[in-house]
């Protein structure tokens, strides 16, 4: 057994399951190199050292790993250290979604990882909230994802797709009816986000845009009215 001490990192949050601690250093690389002989401004000869360094760190939470880098250079300060996550990928965040659903989306993706069936749940819960603030009508979920629809809310196709979600929520909530697994969770990822970004997230890149347009237009006059005194 390796007598060598371990090293973590600062707390960090865990692209995986959303935990937020240190990780542990599992691995690390330097492309460091030393430059030497350059000649300065003042004639004298100087050297320094700069380069990438690599580090291979993973979750206490879920054991999943992340890949990050950072530039090094002799003349920094420490404090101006800047990481880059290199795996796994930055997923785009949702944008535009009320406080209550944003708060049962990310409760659910950090069981992500850790429980399929709760994290099947908890975007069962996501939806149910997503009717409620929509002020759909319905008995069941189904209806008033119809409901929605019929609004034009969200795409009749969404519905067999949301349709779906609930029967996956319906196996993680029954243990009689089965038990998901990883393998359905990029299913499960993908419909709620489908979901999500028809309701909220492109309404939102709308608004922006229209108000982006309307100071340009704004900004324009002005220019036209300036150029014409």
């Amino acid at each position: 057994m390796s007598d060598e001490k371990k090293r973590f990192t600062s707390p960090i949050k865990c692209s995986h399951c959303q935990n937020n601690a240190p990780m542990e250093i599992v691995a690390g690389y330097s492309a460091v190199q030393e430059h030497s002989g350059e000649q300065g401004p003042d004639n004298d000869l100087y050297s320094w050292e700069d380069g990438w360094v690599y580090q291979l760190n993973k979750c206490p939470a879920c054991d999943g790993v992340a890949f990050r880098r950072y530039y090094y250079h002799d003349a920094m300060d420490p404090s101006e250290v800047e990481f880059e996550l290199l795996y796994p990928s930055g997923e785009k965040a949702l944008r535009g979604l009320p406080p209550k659903i944003h708060s049962g989306y990310e409760a659910a993706r950090k069981v992500r990882n850790i429980d399929a069936n709760a994290y099947g749940v908890l975007l069962g819960r996501v939806l149910d909230s997503i009717c409620e603030d929509r002020q759909a009508t319905g008995d069941t979920l189904d209806k008033r994802l119809k409901n929605l629809a019929d609004k034009g809310e969200i795409p009749a196709k969404l519905v067999n797709v949301a349709a779906g979600m609930r029967k996956l929520r319906n196996i993680g909530a029954h243990a009689d009816l089965g038990e998901l697994t990883t393998a359905e969770l990029p299913v499960l990822d993908d419909l709620t986000r489908a979901i999500l970004e028809y309701v909220y997230s492109a309404p939102q890149l709308a608004r922006e845009v229209e108000e982006r347009l309307a100071r340009l237009k704004t900004k324009a006059r002005r220019r036209t009215k300036t150029a014409s005194k």
